[in-house]
């Protein structure tokens, strides 16, 4: 009896029923417990950037977003589904973000009293803080949790008054189209310094910008730039191969030498720039440069070398030219290196130094050019990055040091018009000729 009830197709049946519901079930529970998720797109559409995963994972407190916004829109239709389906994936590696959809038609007190402007808007708060946005994509939503993340206001003043690029200027060889740009859009303060009116350098300055002068410093100008260093302020200073104006008694202070020429770079001329552009592509380890891989390009940089001190940590951040040279006369045609003159290759360009001083830790960074954070410049390659890597590290802001969003690939697939027929003619022809002839062979092999 017990024979036949194991041999039985209706107990078969039932038993793989049940194994096949605990399959089923078990699979539902590991899938509840541990998520794994692969983007196949080809643009990684469901996928945030890694400068995106970097900033959440900088965030240790709660995030929430109320988003005000009607259940229809005229225009983009579930406008709340878009949004939500958008923030899930920030979701995905930072659990705590919260969204909050509030109706503006239906609950007006609590829109006017946050000031909500357009169906759609959303208020961004994090530590306290918050920002309303009104448009949404990766770069907006992730620079708006950058500055969020700030852990207080930072101030970056720049020297003004002797003809220096301006952190907030247009036009081509001053640095606020992009580069001062960013540094706003990622919560940075810029204003500008006289220090032939200013008393001092003011002590809630985070760092001080120091771009090439055109004109002499006044001697007073300059002792207040020293007693800066001395009170353990933070400085950028963007050197370019030009007289320094008043600013030697600053290098002499960091003990900092600043010979003269500019560096050729052949790597430069290979990639069809001209050989007064030094290019940065591997660079020594240091919080600046930290997981960064970018090329970088410095229109006629000018070396940088240093007495050892105790008192100063130095850290090589750009060095280039392997293949190079510093020339004395770089506008001397052609290009070739003079033994009696030049200093083969490589160059160091970017320093940082460190010390601690006044109970602090004490940050500069000198670079020695600064074109290529103009706004002529800066678009080429990791200029823009290297130099926010530079602010953030100088603010302190090292958890923030991470390369920016970049652009979205082109995801539009372009076909010429004999494309498009070969498709057609494969749809609607061919595959059906292709079953057609696989069951005409699948029947005349059973009917053998």
């Amino acid at each position: 009896m017990l024979r036949k009830l194991l041999t039985s197709p209706a107990l078969r049946n039932l038993l793989l029923t049940a194994l096949t519901l605990a399959i089923a079930i078990g699979l539902g529970q590991l899938a509840t417990r541990h998520v794994l998720q692969r983007d196949l797109t080809q643009n990684a559409l469901n996928s945030l950037e890694p400068v995106s995963v970097n900033v959440l994972k900088q965030l240790q407190g709660p995030v929430e977003i109320t988003v005000y916004a009607t259940e229809q829109d005229a225009r983009l239709g579930d406008i709340r589904k878009i949004i939500r389906d958008f923030i899930s994936l920030y979701q995905r590696y930072k659990s705590d973000i919260r969204i909050v959809f509030i109706d503006p038609t239906k609950e007006e007190a609590k829109a006017r009293a946050a000031n909500i402007q357009l169906n759609g808007e959303m208020v961004v708060s994090y530590a306290g803080r918050s920002e309303h946005l009104t448009q949404l994509n990766e770069s907006i939503l992730t620079g708006t949790l950058l500055r969020l993340a700030h852990t207080r206001e930072q101030v970056v003043m720049y020297l003004d008054g002797h003809g220096e690029r301006k952190l907030d200027g247009n036009a081509n060889h001053e640095l606020g189209s992009l580069f001062g740009a960013k540094l706003k859009a990622n919560g940075f303060r810029i204003n500008n310094l006289n220090l032939a009116l200013a008393p001092e350098v003011p002590n809630n300055a985070s760092m001080l910008v120091i771009t090439q002068p055109q004109v002499d410093l006044l001697p007073g100008e300059v002792d207040k730039l020293l007693r800066h260093i001395d009170r353990g302020g933070n400085l950028l200073w963007l050197v370019d191969a030009e007289p320094l104006h008043g600013l030697e008694r600053l290098a002499e202070k960091l003990d900092l030498q600043l010979p003269p020429g500019i560096v050729i770079d052949p790597a430069a001329a290979e990639m069809n720039a001209p050989a007064t552009w030094a290019l940065g592509a591997a660079y020594p380890p240091h919080a600046i440069t930290r997981n960064f891989n970018l090329i970088t390009a410095f229109p006629e940089a000018r070396p940088i070398s240093w007495n050892e001190n105790p008192e100063w940590q130095h850290h090589v951040l750009v060095e280039v030219a392997a293949r190079g040279w510093v020339s004395r006369h770089p506008n001397k045609a052609p290009l070739r290196f003079d033994p009696q003159h030049d200093t083969q290759g490589p160059a160091v360009i970017a320093v940082a130094l460190q010390r601690n001083i006044n109970d602090r830790e004490q940050r500069i960074v000198v670079v020695g050019n600064g074109a290529f954070l103009a706004n002529s410049f800066a678009g080429n390659g990791g200029n823009i990055d290297l130099g926010v890597n530079m602010v953030n590290w100088l603010a302190s802001e090292d958890g923030l040091i991470t390369i920016q969003p970049r652009a979205a690939k082109d995801i539009n697939l372009v076909l010429s018009t004999a494309q498009l027929t070969a498709i057609s003619f494969s749809a609607l022809l061919g595959l059906p000729l292709l079953l057609a002839g696989m069951g005409g062979y699948l029947w005349w092999k059973r009917r053998r």
